[in-house]
C-alpha cells in the first residue's frame, strides 16, 4: 500500500496556544497511523520562501491521511491551531516505485 504524507508549512503566533493544538491532535494523529517525519526542525531555504516551520506526517496509506484531516478530533484540534497560526498544507501520495 502506498504511503501518504501531510507536508505543512506554518507560522506560529502564539507558541503557547500552539502546545495546545499539539497535545489535541495526538489522539487523532495515533488514531491514524500517523508518523513525524519532520517536525519544525532546523532549515535553509534555498528557493522561493517558506514559513518558518515544516512538518511532515507520514500516514499507512493516503484514504488514512485524508480520513484524519476529515475527523471530527482533528477537526477540533485545528480549531485550536488556526487563530494563532497560519499555515500551507497538502496532503500528498507517497511514491510507490
Amino acid at each position: 500500500m502506498t504511503k501518504a504524507y501531510w507536508v505543512a508549512h506554518v507560522d506560529v503566533d502564539d507558541p503557547e496556544t500552539y502546545e495546545k493544538y499539539r497535545q489535541a491532535n495526538a489522539a487523532p494523529f495515533a488514531e491514524f497511523g500517523a508518523r513525524f517525519i519532520v517536525r519544525g526542525g532546523e532549515q535553509e531555504v534555498r528557493e522561493g520562501r517558506v514559513r518558518a516551520r515544516t512538518v511532515v506526517i507520514e500516514f499507512p496509506s493516503y484514504e488514512a491521511a485524508v480520513a484524519c484531516y476529515e475527523s471530527p478530533a482533528y477537526q477540533a484540534a485545528k480549531d485550536i491551531r488556526d487563530p494563532v497560526s497560519s499555515a500551507d498544507m497538502i496532503i500528498v501520495k507517497g511514491y510507490d516505485g
